[in-house]
């Protein structure tokens, strides 16, 4: 039970990790925290000389960013041209940003393995030689064997470069 937390913990720091190091996540995260942030100062901006809007503060004006990009709906809409402007370039481009953030990172997250076969096969090993002590001697054998094998190819792939990078 407690292995299998263990493990569970472990899966869970490699996802994280594999996400945040090899997906777009985070660079469009920011992008869409510094838009959002520059799109709600020039509405809150241009709202501010309006009698009748209700986004009174930066505060309102992030709330409804938020609301407008996230189709939560929102009650109150910009009251002047240049701030429905505004919002209305946010709202196409917070969702495309938001949505598009989850998808692509979806997306990256599993094409991964299928880019990087070798990386696949070092997690394999990684794997096993953690589950060692469950192992027959069988799949020990065949761990050794799958290892030999793969460090004979490495180093008959190492002579094929050398051999190619040498001048005739």
């Amino acid at each position: 039970m407690k292995k299998a937390r263990l493990t569970l913990r472990k899966g869970t720091r490699n996802l994280v990790r594999d996400v945040f190091v090899h997906t777009p996540f985070v660079q469009m995260l920011v992008l869409l925290v510094v838009l959002w942030l520059l799109f709600m100062a020039g509405l809150y901006f241009a709202e501010r000389g309006s009698d009748t809007t209700t986004i009174t503060s930066y505060g309102k004006a992030l709330y409804w960013g938020v609301a407008a990009f996230s189709t939560a709906g929102i009650a109150d809409m910009p009251k002047n041209g240049l701030s429905e402007l505004i919002g209305g370039i946010w709202i196409v481009l917070g969702s495309m940003l938001f949505f598009g953030a989850i998808v692509a990172t979806v997306t990256a997250y599993f094409m991964r393995p299928l880019q990087r076969p070798a990386k696949q096969i070092i997690d394999t090993i990684e794997y096993n030689l953690e589950q060692l002590d469950d192992l027959t001697v069988d799949e020990l054998d065949l761990l050794r064997e799958t290892i030999d094998t793969l460090i004979i190819h490495m180093e008959q792939s190492k002579k094929s470069k050398e051999k190619q990078a040498k001048p005739a």
